[in-house]
């Protein structure tokens, strides 16, 4: 390990594992979250840099196995029904990926924090935002833009992607499984665009490598417990870590302005 990574100590090492498992648990129980529990944990510990390294074939990984899991006819469906979503999400992605220096990362995190938080206030707080199924062509296009350029900005792109499943009031296994294909899909392109950014390299791989089976395992302790909650806990649940998304954000894009 040394070898690898001579400037990260075994604390670090460890506190970089206990991120991965728990950004795997809270994926396997609501389907999405761990780019940004990575993101704000590891750049921490590694820098942002890093910490977007480190998350990109862990949550590749990850993503399969929740595609997968239901099965790969569902999966399949989930790629008919939400294909307009996927090719802009896609096209924005790998656009957004290669100017990821150019928009301050404060600003970024603002835009996407805030209306998360609102979202998901207004959800708790018995004030629901019903999109129906499905939903305008306008909203699907305008969501998938936002997720997309995000996430090749950042490398979180779950909460647009999570409020808009949510607001379509779309079933518990349903929805985890969309949301492993749409992120699923946008990992490969994430993987392929930070080849391209410089972000995945020679130096930055072998991270991303070992934070996979971590990851892994806490995705299938979180997967337990989904699998024993019923649809209105795990919506709430759903709601809750997009509330603490939505203020994780909005607090670090404070953080690094000031």
């Amino acid at each position: 390990m040394d070898a690898l990574f001579p400037d990260l100590g075994l604390m670090a090492l460890v506190a970089c594992f206990a991120v991965a498992l728990l950004a795997g648990v809270v994926k396997g129980m609501v389907g999405f979250a761990m780019p940004m529990i990575m993101v704000s944990g590891l750049g921490l510990i590694v820098g942002p840099e890093w910490a977007l390294a480190g998350l990109i074939l862990p949550t590749l990984c990850t993503n399969v196995w929740q595609a997968l899991r239901q099965g790969w006819r569902g999966a399949w469906a989930a790629i008919t029904r939400f294909r307009v979503f996927l090719s802009v999400a896609f096209l924005a992605l790998i656009v957004s990926a290669q100017a990821v220096n150019l928009m301050p990362g404060w600003l970024m995190q603002a835009l996407i924090g805030l209306p998360i938080l609102l979202f998901a206030l207004s959800q708790l707080l018995g004030y629901p935002l019903r999109l129906g199924s499905p939903p305008p062509r306008r909203v699907e296009v305008g969501v998938a833009l936002l997720a997309g350029l995000v996430g090749g900005f950042s490398g979180v792109w779950g909460p647009p992607t999570v409020a808009y499943l949510t607001a379509m009031e779309t079933p518990k296994k349903e929805q985890v499984q969309l949301q492993g294909v749409i992120y699923g899909l946008g990992s490969v392109a994430l993987f392929g665009a930070h080849i391209g950014s410089g972000v995945l390299r020679a130096e930055t791989l072998p991270f991303s490598l070992i934070m996979v089976p971590v990851a892994l395992a806490g995705m299938w302790i979180g997967f337990k417990v989904q699998d024993r909650i019923d649809q209105r806990a795990f919506r709430r649940a759903t709601l809750v870590v997009l509330l603490v998304a939505g203020i994780s954000l909005i607090w670090q894009a404070a953080l690094r302005f000031g």
